[in-house]
């Protein structure tokens, strides 16, 4: 995980993240989706920053 000044980042699988996103709001939270994974596609980059 890279420091972005982002602060906490919770990486849940896909269909959890609306579940997530509103346990953490309702503890006070503010939530942003920043990313997803996926599986890398031969020789594509290992970390792409777009």
């Amino acid at each position: 995980m890279f420091n972005c000044g982002i602060g906490m980042a919770v990486v849940v699988a896909a269909e959890h993240a609306d579940a997530a996103a509103r346990v953490l709001s309702g503890a006070g939270e503010t939530v942003f989706r920043i990313g997803r994974i996926e599986a890398r596609k031969g020789a594509e980059p290992q970390v792409l920053i777009a």
